[in-house]
């Protein structure tokens, strides 16, 4: 998916010698086919040429705040209107200051005061003036006011000394940049619920049944989901992981909890069933620890089988269904199997007898069988859960859309 085609960015690049890497994002840029429209400010012609800019972004260069054939377009208020975003790359302690102070004594500073977008900083100054406690207060506040800020970087600077202030290179600004509109979603807000880790399922009140289970990967989709502009809830198992503050979490010991706490939050867009539930409970709980003895016979019962019951419950039905599958043979018989029994939309299975990829591992490798015939059933190569995770939600995204 191609979040930046045909997006509109202004970039305004101000006085440094970073400013040369500003060439480089707008041929990046380019490349993904954004529309590029830039400002460059007086001291920036110090560093690059608007004939180098205008002929990257094949755009018109804006440059001083009063000409009477700008003034005529209003351009301060234009180009704001015009962005989807501002990003202003480099971003100088000077600019910053005139930012945090409100000041618009250019068409730079004019443009953002009047801009009512998502407004970008990639910061680009000395190692001291990084660290000097006026350029930590104005940042403090900008980000109070709602800039984002990208970087700087640890490296060495081009006055020969070395520290924090170097500017972030141009492919992971576009990373960020990237991000965000991903996260848009097509300006729609959608809902997403997730389960992860274990359930325990009692004997007596200090012992219990339970299924393997770190909950890692559950706890990586529901950070990708928020990363990508959903409304998250995520109901856990007991595990031992933390959890984002943007991330609803709703803790639940026993498969019961998690059926009747995931009952609670639908309907939704799109859930996904990554816990690892008891298939069974004791059917006569204890409520007084059992003494040890020679033998101990436990009479169980099913528990409610959470994804098999929302697959099939029309008016709670999400938009998307997605289970999981841990297997250790067979994994696509078995996969496809759950994938028809189940009624969910996906089914993905990983191979847990591979101990690189299996519990409490930070990384897995998954294959995602789908409902729909038309899609191509495809597995994604080991790496980080993360990783799998942001991959598992651009799929999710582009079928929402």
């Amino acid at each position: 998916m191609n979040s930046l085609l045909e997006k509109k960015i202004l970039l305004i690049i101000c006085g440094g010698i970073s400013a040369y890497k500003s060439l480089e994002f707008i041929r990046l840029l380019k490349k993904k086919g954004t529309r590029v429209k830039t400002i460059l400010t007086k001291s920036a012609k110090e560093f690059v040429t608007p004939l180098s800019v205008a002929s990257l972004s094949q755009e018109k260069v804006y440059e001083d705040l009063f000409k009477a054939e700008n003034e005529a377009e209003m351009d301060h208020i234009s180009l704001s209107r015009w962005a989807d975003i501002i990003v202003v790359a480099p971003a100088t302690a000077n600019t910053i200051s005139k930012l945090s102070a409100g000041s618009s004594d250019d068409l730079a500073s004019t443009i953002i005061l009047a801009s009512d977008k998502n407004i970008f900083l990639t910061p680009a100054m000395n190692v001291r003036m990084w660290e000097h406690p006026s350029t930590k207060e104005n940042l403090k506040k900008l980000k109070s006011y709602g800039y984002q800020i990208i970087g700087p970087e640890i490296g060495d600077m081009a006055c020969g000394e070395f520290g924090k202030g170097k500017m972030t290179e141009p492919k992971e600004i576009l990373k960020k940049i990237e991000s965000y509109f991903e996260g848009l979603i097509k300006n729609k807000k959608y809902e997403a619920l997730v389960t992860a880790g274990p359930t325990n399922e009692y004997i007596d009140p200090v012992r219990f049944i339970t299924n393997k289970s770190s909950g890692k990967q559950g706890y990586a989709l529901a950070k990708s989901l928020v990363k990508k502009g959903f409304k998250t809830t995520l109901i856990s198992g007991p595990t031992e992981l933390e959890v984002d503050d943007n991330i609803n979490l709703i803790k639940v010991e026993t498969a019961d909890e998690m059926f009747k706490a995931t009952q609670d939050n639908l309907p939704t867009d799109v859930a996904i069933f990554s816990a690892a539930v008891s298939d069974f409970k004791v059917k006569n709980k204890k409520n007084y620890k059992i003494k040890k003895q020679e033998h101990l016979n436990l009479e169980l019962k099913k528990n409610n089988d959470i994804l098999d019951y929302v697959s099939k419950h029309n008016s709670l039905r999400p938009k998307l269904v997605i289970g999981f599958a841990a297997e250790t043979n067979n994994i696509q018989i078995n996969a496809k199997k759950k994938l028809e029994e189940k009624n969910c939309d996906w089914i993905i299975a990983n191979d847990v007898s591979n101990n690189s990829i299996g519990f409490n591992s930070d990384f897995n490798e998954v294959s995602i069988f789908y409902k729909n015939e038309k899609i191509k059933d495809e597995k994604l190569i080991m790496k980080k859960k993360s990783e799998i995770s942001d991959e598992i939600i651009d799929r999710v995204i582009e079928q929402l859309n």
